[in-house]
């Protein structure tokens, strides 16, 4: 062995520990950045001004709200959406049913009169409804809330409307 290979084999060597530890350093960047995103608070947002009442509008994608009632402990609701915005859908586990003891749930589809629907895509303020959506609250009674959280990026919002 030559006295050049030598010191050319100690830089490699060095250059690879340094790449591995630059790979591990975005590979923890990356993980907190996701953790975060997981467990960081959503903020409430405002509505921007819209109509016909009751409705939401976050960011130019909007919500109405019609014919809320109820039936052997199930609230119904008719649902709309316009989606104007730099989202891309709509999911029903965007939404939750707050009512008086702020109990939360999720919407249900195994009720009769109830839409059957999943994730839907759409965008360029086309509408998507109206779409029977329905709850199982814990209690029917007032106030109910419902709790919308379109996704509208990595840091966004929750907006809540009361309906009854």
């Amino acid at each position: 062995m030559t006295s050049r290979q030598f010191p050319r084999r100690r830089w490699t060597r060095l250059g690879l520990f340094a790449a591995g530890g630059v790979l591990l350093a975005i590979l923890a960047v990356v993980a907190f950045i996701a953790l975060a995103r997981g467990i960081a608070p959503v903020s409430e947002a405002n509505s921007l001004p819209c109509s016909p009442q009751p409705c939401l509008d976050v960011q130019d994608y909007t919500m109405w709200i019609s014919n809320v009632r109820d039936a052997n402990g199930v609230v119904q609701m008719d649902v709309t959406f316009r989606n104007s915005s730099a989202a891309t859908h709509a999911s029903p586990e965007d939404l939750q049913l707050v009512d008086a003891n702020n109990q939360t749930a999720t919407a249900i589809q195994d009720v009769a009169g109830c839409s059957h629907w999943s994730r839907t895509e759409f965008s360029n303020g086309a509408k998507l409804g109206p779409l029977t959506i329905c709850f199982r609250p814990q209690s029917t009674a007032s106030p109910l809330t419902l709790s919308w959280t379109p996704d509208l990026g990595l840091i966004c919002c929750e907006a809540k409307l009361k309906i009854r």
